[in-house]
C-alpha cells in the first residue's frame, strides 16, 4: 500500500540495510519536531491550520485510511500548536453557533407549545375582531372616503411642479403651495379620524397611509427643488462631477409620480434601478407567508396580549411590583408580535410590492439585530425612513450650519411627532407616551455609544438595546395606551 502523497515512499527513504519498518519509525521520530510545513509536503496533503491532518485532494479510500493511521499512531504527537477553547472570550465570535441556534429554536418551540396549550385550557379560543376591526368600521364612510381622496394631494403637487417648469409661477410661490399641500395631507386625515369614533386598527391604517403620503410629498417637493437648483448651477458652469446623474435630472411627469407613489420607497427620484421580470411564483409564496404571519400576529394579540392587559392595572397608578410583573409577562408576546410585524411588512410586503413594480433596490432593512448601539439600530431597522431622514432632514440641517447633535435631535423630534400621530390619533388620546418613548432614545444613543467605546469587544450596547426595546419599551406602551383607551371609552359610555 502506497503512503499518502505528503509522505515520501518507504523505498525512497530507506537506505541499504533498512526496511520499511525502519523508515516508518524514522517518520514517527521526526513527527514531534515537524511543523505544518514539514508535514505538509506539497499542497495536496499534510496539516490544516488547526493542526488536524489534511487529506490529499480526492484520495483513494485506501490512501486516506493509510494517512489517518500514520497520523494517529500512539507515538505521534496529539498536541501540535496553541489553541483556544471555542467559548473563550477571544474565540467565541469567530466560531459558528448554528447548533446552539438550532437548540434555541427547539427550546422555543417546546416552551411556547406548552404555553399555547395552557392558554387554550385556561381561556379557550378568544379570537375576536371587534376591538381591532368591527363591522361598524366597514360602514364608517368618512375614513374610507378620506383614504380614497388622499391621491388628490400628489396630483396637486404635480400641477404645481408643472406650473414652475413652464415658468408660470415663481420659486417662492411653488414652495408655499407645497407647504400647503403637505400640511393638508396630514391634517385632513387627523381631523377625519378624530371626528369619527372608529376602530383602532382602521384609524391606525389611515394615519399610517397619511404619514407615508406626507413623507413622499415632502421628498417630491424637496427633490424637484434641488433638481432646479442644480440645473441652474450647471448652466452657470458649476461642476458637480459624479454627484449629478443626468437620468435623475429630468422634469417631473405623471408616470414618474404614479410610480413613486406606489414604489416601496419614501425618496423621490425620476428613475430607479429596476429588475427585468416579475417572478409570479415567488410572489405567490410571499403572499402565503404574509397571510400566515398576519394570522399568527392576530392569534398572539387576541389569545395572549388581550387577557394580560385586561387583568392588569394602569402601570403608573397601581402597585409597582404588579406593574413590573405585567410588563415582564407582556414582554415576550409583544416581542413576538413586533418581530412578526417586521417580517410581514419590511421583508414580505415590501418585497412583494418591489417585485410587482420591478423595483431594484430592496435594501429595506439591515442586520439591526446585531446593533451595538441604539444609534445603529435606528440607522438599520427601517431603511426607507432612515434614507428619507438623512436626505431631507439631517443633512439639510447640517448644510444650514447646525451641529451634528442638533441635527440628530431634530431628526428624533420629527420621528417622535409622527409616532405620536400614528398611535394617539386612532386611540383619541394625547398623553404623549409614544413621543416620550422616542425622545428617550436620545440619551440611550449617547449611553450605548459610550459603552461601546469603553467595552469594544463586548456587545453591552446590544444587550441594553434589547432590554429597553423588548423588555421595557413596548410592553409599557401597550399597557399605557390600552388603559387610557379603556378609560376613555368608559367615560364616553356614561
Amino acid at each position: 500500500m502506497a503512503p499518502p502523497p505528503s509522505m515520501p515512499a518507504a523505498s525512497d527513504r530507506a537506505g541499504p540495510g533498512r526496511d520499511a519498518g525502519d523508515s516508518s519509525s524514522l517518520r514517527l521520530r521526526r513527527a514531534p519536531s515537524a511543523d505544518a510545513g514539514d508535514l505538509a509536503g506539497d499542497s495536496s496533503g499534510g496539516l490544516r491550520e488547526n493542526g488536524e491532518p489534511q487529506s490529499p485532494t480526492n484520495p483513494p479510500p485506501q490512501e486516506q485510511q493509510q494517512h489517518e493511521m500514520l497520523y494517529y499512531r500512539a507515538s505521534a504527537p496529539a498536541h501540535r500548536r496553541v489553541k483556544e477553547s471555542p467559548l473563550s472570550s477571544d474565540a467565541i465570535f469567530r466560531q459558528s453557533h448554528a447548533g446552539l441556534l438550532n437548540l434555541c429554536i427547539v427550546v422555543l418551540i417546546a416552551v411556547n407549545s406548552r404555553l399555547i396549550i395552557e392558554n387554550l385550557m385556561k381561556y379557550g379560543l378568544l379570537i375576536r375582531a371587534g376591538f381591532w376591526f368591527s363591522a361598524r368600521s366597514l360602514g364608517d364612510w368618512p375614513l374610507l372616503m378620506c383614504c380614497l381622496t388622499l391621491p388628490v394631494f400628489p396630483l396637486v403637487a404635480l400641477m404645481a411642479e408643472k406650473l414652475i417648469t413652464r415658468k408660470l409661477i415663481g420659486e417662492h410661490v411653488v414652495i408655499l403651495l407645497h407647504i400647503i399641500i403637505t400640511t393638508s395631507a396630514i391634517v385632513y386625515p387627523v381631523v377625519v379620524t378624530l371626528k369619527c369614533d372608529s376602530a383602532v386598527l382602521s384609524g391606525f391604517v389611515l394615519m399610517f397611509l397619511a404619514s407615508i403620503m406626507w413623507m413622499k410629498l415632502v421628498s417630491y417637493a424637496h427633490t424637484n427643488y434641488d433638481i432646479r437648483v442644480l440645473s441652474k448651477s450647471t448652466e452657470k458652469g458649476a461642476a458637480y462631477g459624479n454627484y449629478v446623474d443626468p437620468e435623475n435630472m429630468k422634469d417631473p411627469t405623471f408616470k414618474s409620480l404614479v410610480y413613486f407613489m406606489l414604489a416601496p420607497t419614501l425618496c423621490y427620484q425620476p428613475t430607479y434601478p429596476q429588475t427585468t421580470c416579475i417572478r409570479k411564483g415567488w410572489v405567490t409564496q410571499q403572499l402565503i407567508k404574509c397571510v400566515v404571519f398576519t394570522g399568527l400576529m392576530g392569534f398572539i394579540i387576541e389569545q395572549y396580549i388581550n387577557p394580560i392587559v385586561k387583568n392588569s392595572k394602569h402601570p403608573l397608578k397601581g402597585n409597582f411590583l404588579n406593574a413590573i410583573e405585567r410588563v415582564l409577562k407582556l414582554s415576550v408576546p409583544t416581542l413576538y408580535v413586533w418581530l412578526c410585524m417586521f417580517y410581514c411588512f419590511f421583508h414580505l410586503w415590501l418585497n412583494i410590492v418591489a417585485e410587482l413594480l420591478c423595483f431594484g433596490d430592496r435594501e429595506f432593512y439591515k442586520d439591526w439585530w446585531n446593533a451595538k448601539t441604539v444609534e445603529e439600530y435606528w440607522r438599520m431597522w427601517n431603511m426607507p425612513v432612515h434614507k428619507w431622514i438623512i436626505r431631507h432632514i439631517y443633512f439639510p440641517c447640517i448644510r444650514k450650519g447646525f451641529s451634528r447633535g442638533v441635527a440628530i435631535l431634530i431628526s428624533f423630534l420629527v420621528s417622535a411627532v409622527f409616532h405620536e400621530i400614528c398611535i394617539a390619533v386612532p386611540c383619541h388620546i394625547f398623553k404623549f407616551w409614544a413621543f416620550s418613548g422616542i425622545m428617550f432614545q436620545i440619551p440611550l444613543v449617547f449611553l450605548t455609544r459610550y459603552l461601546h467605546a469603553t467595552f469594544k469587544h463586548v456587545m453591552v450596547g446590544n444587550m441594553i438595546f434589547w432590554f429597553f426595546f423588548s423588555i421595557v419599551g413596548q410592553p409599557m406602551c401597550v399597557l399605557l395606551y390600552y388603559h387610557d383607551v379603556m378609560n376613555r371609552q368608559a367615560q364616553a359610555s356614561r
